[in-house]
């Protein structure tokens, strides 16, 4: 089996694969400072939880954009499931793709990888949205090839900034409005249709200026934590695919096995 680690700005995801088949997965706050041997005493927990012992893994691939989470990734693969991991992104576990920008070794893996899964399941030209720590969104041809994209700050950096900077504001969840108006009758409300209409209005506007510069007919893929909230508001996704980011490392595992 294979075991893929997603490491986020905020969240690392870990997911036990049978082939391209997601059987658990399992996730915890992003701690570069985390060492192998704690990373081991709560999965191996889990993984005897959902009845699967370490020896069920021969595979392991890592794809980070927390660089100084890698080393920490490594030592628990190697010490604890005697696997060497493949690093997404290096080695036997490169893209694969072209990465069509001013400067390749910039893209981030999360970027690459959804780029990679979108490819492999979506036909034709693609718009990767994912709705992260910071949002991205990411141009694929019809080839494959990463032609660039937009990042954006995620709606709740958005928040936290506008919460913190000012001193009367509360902390608001971040939830579909309870009505479509956009004049709120209270500051909570107002709060929120500003963050929450106003993200829509910014995804929105950025989508259909990129559709118009790709100048061909372009698929919306939405993953990360918010795509299927703003799913329930918009008819601008063609699809909603949470695991795409997983299924990015599935496919490069697959391509890198000998």
């Amino acid at each position: 089996m294979l075991l893929a680690a997603d490491v986020g700005n905020t969240n690392v995801v870990f997911a036990l694969f049978e082939g391209r088949e997601i059987k658990a997965r399992w996730r915890i706050a992003t701690d570069a400072r985390r060492t192998g041997d704690e990373y081991a005493v709560w999965l191996l927990q889990l993984l005897a939880i959902e009845g699967y012992t370490r020896e069920d893994i021969d595979q392991i691939i890592i794809g980070s954009v927390v660089p100084r989470s890698i080393h920490n990734l490594s030592v628990l693969s190697r010490k604890y499931f005697d696997v060497e991991p493949m690093i997404a992104g290096a080695g036997g576990a490169d893209w694969g793709i072209e990465v069509d920008v001013d400067e390749p070794r910039s893209l981030g893996a999360d970027r690459a990888l959804n780029a990679i899964a979108a490819h492999e399941k979506y036909e034709g030209d693609l718009i990767v949205i994912d709705f992260g720590t910071a949002t991205t969104i990411d141009a694929v041809d019809f080839n494959g090839a990463y032609k660039g994209g937009i990042i954006a700050p995620g709606i709740n950096l958005s928040l936290d900034a506008l919460v913190g900077n000012t001193a009367k504001l509360p902390r608001i969840a971040i939830e579909k409005p309870s009505s479509k108006s956009v004049i709120g009758r209270n500051t909570e409300d107002q709060m929120l249709i500003g963050v929450f209409w106003g993200y829509v209005a910014l995804i929105e506007g950025l989508v259909a200026r990129m559709k118009a510069e790709i100048g061909r007919p372009a698929r919306v893929v939405a993953t990360g934590g918010l795509a299927l909230l703003f799913d329930e508001i918009t008819d601008m996704f063609d699809e909603v695919d949470s695991d795409l980011t997983l299924d990015g490392l599935a496919i490069l595992a697959e391509r890198a096995s000998p």
